[in-house]
């Protein structure tokens, strides 16, 4: 067992790094890639192929100050009856372009908060959507959804539009957390959403909770999780709160000096981590929990559990579009961004163009690296076998980088013939050991705690 010492000499407290959600990590994209890129990575989607669907709805009724994403918020519906119009702009751009026969395996709508939309606003998007292509078999489609901000009118449409998954955000139910951080949402008022989205038929449910959230303490924690886990969720990401005030402005209304340390916060993780354990959840990843008939945790048990901007996935398409303002899309070519301010992107898609403005083309070291580190993310093994067929690098080079990293890490990655793992004592040091993979310059940005 690594102790709370060894742990800390290897950099788990003080280091900060990438979430990895793609490779290179967005700071390193640049102007190089532009709208005719992405219309050209668009029209090379094979015929009858398949792809996953992003829409972002950046407006918030209100602004937590927990939240880093980019997000606006509104008193009345009148920006974001402009902004869905659009996002129907930009829907007919895409489908000028998109090859015929196309399906979506996934189709997502994120935020901000996209049940801030109408039923009316929200049946004209899934109508036009399903004018773009027709789900494929198996498909998911998924909501972000604020307890506070939903009703039966609205889920109503949901359901019947074909939403198959809803994905709640907890953060923590005590309320004297929720003051601080700005989200007081009751857990009466998360119950009664819940039950609305069962009472429709919705087959699966995310829940998302934070820890290392000020005055959160391992008590604290445990009552959120147990009333989290009475709501029965599918699946639940735990993530790690990251306090970057000097990025999100709004974080700067949270008090630093009511944040738990390092070691707490790994202490909080392990706590909320056994409670999902003994209830019966596969560990899915750094920080994600699933039932054994979720699609995760099949994907993990079959090998096909990837990483992308929304986390973990057990979708298999090779290509996401993401639509809307500061949307990332990723094609086997490379990333592609949206323009992040709402005005920009607007401006873009009313003159009859993509409003792309950065991006990243993929070296065949990218895809080399990125598929290392995304093994390490998902399965903390990277497999050798798979590595040396699929990439240009011969056994020897494979083996000293697995080496390097190894001895790098006082031997706790393992490596063997079959390739390097992470033990189970070593998975907290997830994030840093795929850091050792990453060969951008990581002084670009900052990133956010290792735990």
């Amino acid at each position: 067992m690594m102790t709370r010492k060894q742990l800390s000499r290897l950099g788990l407290f003080d280091a900060k790094v990438p979430r990895y959600t793609s490779y290179p990590t967005a700071p390193h994209f640049s102007d190089a890639v532009r709208p005719g890129d992405f219309v050209s990575w668009i029209e090379a989607v094979p015929v009858n192929g398949t792809v996953s669907l992003y829409l972002h709805v950046p407006f918030c009724r209100r602004l937590c100050w927990f939240c880093a994403c980019r997000t606006q918020g509104t008193a009345t519906l009148g920006p974001v009856e402009s902004y869905v119009d659009t996002l129907l702009a930009e829907l007919d751009l895409l489908a000028r372009h998109l090859p015929r026969g196309v399906k979506l395996s996934r189709l997502h709508w994120g935020g901000g908060t996209p049940t801030l939309l109408s039923p009316d606003l929200m049946r004209r998007l899934i109508a036009r959507i399903r004018e773009l292509a027709e789900f494929a078999e198996g498909a998911e489609f998924s909501v972000e959804i604020d307890p506070n901000e939903i009703d039966a009118a609205r889920l109503d449409v949901l359901a019947e539009g074909g939403m198959n998954r809803a994905s709640v955000g907890v953060q923590d139910f005590d309320p004297q957390i929720q003051h601080t951080i700005g989200r007081d949402q009751s857990y009466d008022i998360t119950r009664a959403a819940v039950d609305m989205i069962r009472d429709r038929g919705v087959s699966s449910l995310n829940a998302d909770i934070l820890y290392g959230l000020p005055h959160q303490s391992r008590a604290r924690i445990t009552d959120t999780v147990q009333k989290l886990l009475s709501l029965g969720p599918d699946r639940v990401a735990l993530y790690g709160y990251a306090h970057v005030p000097w990025m999100a402005k709004r974080q700067q209304m949270i008090p630093s000096d009511a944040l738990p340390t390092p070691a707490e916060r790994l202490d909080l993780f392990e706590t909320a981590r056994r409670l999902f354990l003994w209830d019966g959840y596969a560990e899915i990843g750094i920080d994600h929990f699933a039932h054994a008939h979720d699609g995760l945790a099949v994907a993990q048990k079959l090998g096909r559990l990837r990483r992308n901007f929304q986390g973990y996935t057990d979708d298999t398409s090779d290509v996401l579009i993401g639509l809307g303002a500061s949307s990332i899309s990723r094609f086997p070519q490379g990333y592609a961004q949206n323009a992040p301010a709402t005005s920009t992107h607007t401006a873009a898609i009313r003159e009859g163009r993509f409003s792309t403005a950065r991006g990243h083309v993929f070296t065949p070291e990218d895809r080399l690296r990125g598929r290392m580190i995304e093994m390490i993310m998902c399965d903390f093994r990277i497999d050798a076998a798979e590595i040396l067929r699929d990439f240009a690098i011969t056994p020897d080079a494979l083996a000293r980088l697995l080496e390097d990293t190894s001895r790098a890490f006082e031997g706790l990655p393992q490596v063997t013939e079959a390739g390097l793992y992470l033990p189970q004592e070593a998975r907290p040091l997830a994030r840093i050991v795929a850091r050792s993979f990453d060969a951008y310059d990581l002084s670009k940005a900052g990133h956010s705690a290792a735990i």
